[in-house]
């Protein structure tokens, strides 16, 4: 297996996604192109190379000097969302053509008013509010004050402003997720027969204010005929000769880089094909073909293809993808299901020669060949087999249990049904993935991070997709009044001055609670429904049953409900006359109660400028303190006026770096204490997972680190999410000289110092 290395930046990623909404539609070779927008555009540079092209804004289309010089001129006119700028769309429409040959066409990409996006919570594109364009703006462009920026449109009233232009043939293809990132497009008359609550990765204008998981629902919609008209966006192909493209769906993938992008296009013919988006994709399309026939002779079925003229050819198949067969098995009979899966494991096991047999010790067997792609929704369900296609990757020597773990999680990625009714752990139980279920989880990520670039799609994919603990909130904050919203999720620790204080559950978010809050907050006890629970203990405490909350006055407790789904306990406890409780968020940032010393007071001369920041933050392991490590401090101190230094502890280490500190944390944080420039230090919890959560923990004004971490796309977009708080990030020279791991080094070659 081989993924494309190329170095490419953020935003240069980004244009090549935008592009691919036109990437697979066919030009005319010597094709006049009028491209309505600016040159510098993504759409602008990739047009520039599939005819003569010239760019224009809307406006000046429209200028008669400019309409008579250039009537009939044009083969292609492409615009993006320009025809929603104006107050009169008809009018544009019907310029536009008149500016086309007789054989001319024009592309149009266009926002869905009613588009599902904004019925879960995305705001306007043009307004910035929620709800606008579901109400056909009826609240907006009514004052001065509210001047005119744009209005999207419903796809009813799209083709009623085509035809009032004039324009008498089109076809409209639905646009997933958007215009900026435009994946998959479904013409209008074909429907997806696979799940798309695996295909689709929604994006947002204002991802802050989604409440409502748009993926699942398009099961709904496509039942229920409501997939086009509740498209988010569309591009619309419209001719005047009556000649209309024949392709019925595109999937595009060009995130993946110019070695790895692939486009998936089905024509009406019944052919499919699949083209490099860019000749260095081409060996892509010979893998792919390679690794199919490979398949095939270890007695898989496969469909069939074959590269013609540089692309990769293969007949559609009408059949439900083995996803949806499952799906659709699992809720009839879950024996049936399993038995499925059994048969699915089986294959992939026949699928290559094993290299080492699973010894029954979690290992499981190793393969020559692991064929990536085996997954069921990479298959067709026909006559009771599973057929496969777009076999595109193989790693060889690989880990039989990293394919079993890929087949599950496919299966239950966006797939909630399921997950209520055959919880995952079952399955990673069946297959023996239990024991090193984090390695083989990591082996997946690996390989989906460096394909699908998301380390350095990182700080994008932030800013237009949804977080699953936003949209938690959201929905918290609809279900209550304000006053409730405070008191159930907002100050929980408000009214826990000499109170007991009480966890209700054991499991993750109870010990999240406990790294976290437990040093501000003790704990008297943990409860639990769970009578297996009870007698065992979680940091030192007892799980107990629920029954101790009667031996206590109601006003003498406070319980903190450390459950996900906490519903059930709220009505649990209101039915045992409890109503002192909060529930614990995970996501949130509370306020601890340890105090900080107060910076000393300056005298009456003291005419020193004022510090940039009040609380600074630096993180690290301080391994044997050297001068690099008291750079840091001293450059972190003369910019605000109290440093926190929190240290990761010897366990956090070791999970990262795969080997202990040489001075235990303990010493380390006395050392660091003894620092003069730091005011506060303090071990972090294992569970503290980088940035986010040291700053739900000390709430600084800024983080202070290295500038080795400067273009880090983790770190850019952690520095984001700092910004969004209202705090900083702030990146220090480098110490090249001397690092802590220059100094085990030169340790180990010495002395042969011996790594605990």
């Amino acid at each position: 297996m081989q993924i494309s290395k190329e170095n490419t930046s953020m935003e240069e990623r980004i244009r090549e996604i935008q592009k691919s909404l036109l990437h697979w539609y066919v030009f005319r070779g010597g094709s006049r192109i009028l491209y309505i927008g600016k040159k510098t555009d993504a759409l602008a540079e990739f047009l520039a190379d599939s005819g003569d092209t010239v760019c224009f804004t809307w406006e000046e289309t429209l200028l008669p000097d400019w309409q008579s010089k250039n009537k009939g001129v044009f083969d292609y006119l492409i615009s993006v969302t320009d025809l929603e700028k104006s107050v009169c769309p008809k009018n544009v429409l019907m310029a536009w053509k008149a500016l086309l040959k007789p054989d001319g066409r024009m592309l149009l990409g266009m926002n869905n008013r009613l588009g599902l996006r904004y019925f879960c919570g995305d705001r306007d594109t043009y307004t910035g509010r929620s709800m606008d364009s579901i109400e056909d703006y009826k609240r907006a462009y009514v004052s001065k004050a509210d001047p005119f920026l744009g209005k999207t449109y419903d796809r009813d009233t799209i083709k009623s402003l085509l035809r009032e232009a004039g324009i008498k043939y089109f076809r409209f293809f639905s646009v997933l997720p958007d215009l900026k990132n435009p994946a998959l497009l479904y013409a209008e008359d074909y429907l997806p027969n696979e799940d798309l609550a695996n295909r689709v990765f929604p994006t947002y204008n204002h991802p802050e204010t989604v409440f409502l998981d748009e993926e699942p629902l398009y099961d709904s919609l496509i039942r229920n005929g409501m997939f086009h008209p509740m498209a988010n966006a569309y591009l619309i192909e419209c001719s005047l000769d009556g000649g209309l493209s024949d392709v019925s769906h595109v999937t595009s993938s060009m995130e993946r880089g110019k070695e790895d992008a692939l486009l998936t296009v089905i024509h009406k013919s019944g052919i499919v094909e699949k083209r490099a988006a860019y000749p260095e994709g081409r060996d892509r399309l010979r893998a792919l073909l390679a690794h199919g026939e490979e398949l095939k002779a270890r007695g898989l079925r496969v469909i069939e293809g074959q590269i013609e003229n540089g692309v990769y050819k293969m007949p559609y198949v009408e059949a439900e993808s083995g996803q949806l067969y499952l799906k659709r098995l699992l809720q009839r009979d879950k024996e049936e299901f399993l038995a499925a899966m059994d048969d699915f494991r089986d294959l992939i096991l026949q699928s290559s020669d094993i290299e080492k047999p699973d010894e029954g010790d979690g290992e499981g067997a190793v393969l020559k060949k692991g064929y990536l792609d085996l997954v069921p929704l990479n298959s067709f369900y026909v006559d009771g087999e599973f057929v496969f296609y777009d076999q595109e990757f193989c790693q060889e020597h690989y880990p039989a249990n990293v394919l079993f773990l890929r087949m599950i999680g496919s299966f239950y990625l966006g797939n909630s049904v399921a997950c209520k009714m055959l919880p995952v752990t079952e399955l990673y139980e069946r297959y023996g993935l239990t024991k090193y279920l984090e390695r083989w989880q990591r082996m997946e990520w690996e390989f989906l991070g460096k394909l699908l670039k998301r380390r350095e799609l990182q700080v994008y994919y932030e800013r237009c997709r949804r977080n699953p603990e936003i949209v938690n909130a959201n929905r918290q904050r609809m279900n209550y009044s304000e006053a409730e919203y405070q008191r159930l999720f907002g100050d929980i620790f408000k009214g826990t001055q000499a109170r007991k204080l009480v966890l209700f559950g054991s499991g993750t978010f109870a010990k999240r609670f406990l790294s976290m809050y437990g040093r501000d907050y003790p704990i008297w006890a943990i409860i639990d429904n769970d009578k297996s629970q009870w007698g065992q203990q979680l940091e030192g405490i007892e799980i107990r049953s629920p029954k101790i909350l009667k031996e206590t006055e109601p006003g003498d407790i406070k319980i903190f409900i450390c459950i996900k789904n906490y519903l059930a306990v709220m009505k649990q406890l209101e039915d045992m006359g409890l109503h002192n409780y909060s529930i614990f968020d995970p996501s949130k940032a509370y306020p601890r109660t340890a105090e900080r010393k107060k910076p000393t007071k300056k005298a009456d001369k003291d005419t020193t400028p004022p510090k940039k920041y009040h609380v600074g933050y630096v993180a690290g392991v301080f391994d044997m303190f050297h001068a690099g490590h008291l750079n840091l401090l001293q450059k972190a101190k003369e910019q605000c006026d109290y440093l926190i230094v929190g240290l990761v502890s010897d366990e956090g280490v070791y999970r990262k770096k795969n080997k202990y500190p040489v001075i235990p944390c303990k010493d380390r944080l006395e050392i660091v204490r003894a620092c003069r420039y730091v005011d506060q230090a303090e071990e972090l919890p294992v569970s503290c997972d980088g940035i986010r959560d040291a700053y739900k923990l000390f709430r600084f004004d800024c983080q202070f680190t290295g500038s080795d971490y400067t273009d880090h796309p983790s770190w850019l977009a952690d520095k984001e999410y700092l910004e969004k708080q209202g705090a900083e990030l702030m990146f220090f020279p480098y110490t090249e000289r001397v690092s802590s791991t220059k100094l085990r080094k030169i340790l180990k070659e010495d002395s042969s110092i011996d790594e605990r």
